[in-house]
């Protein structure tokens, strides 16, 4: 199972999308949303809050700021 490079949900095989650069980076998405928001809008996914890496992010300053 792939992981998407913006949220951060596993993909199930045969579902979503690759996008292949012409440096040949590879990008896996779960939905059009996601490769949308990092393509053409050029979001970060840190800062997007329904991503996994927002969450992961979010959680530390909360621990930081409860010390």
């Amino acid at each position: 199972m792939d992981k998407c490079n913006f949220c951060g949900k596993e993909i199930e095989p045969g579902t979503g999308v690759q996008f292949i650069k012409k440096d040949s980076k590879i990008f896996n998405f779960c939905s059009r949303r996601c490769e949308k928001n990092m393509l053409e809008l050029k979001r970060k996914p840190r800062r997007t809050k329904w991503t996994e890496e927002y969450k992961k992010e979010k959680a530390v300053r909360v621990a930081a700021m409860k010390k």
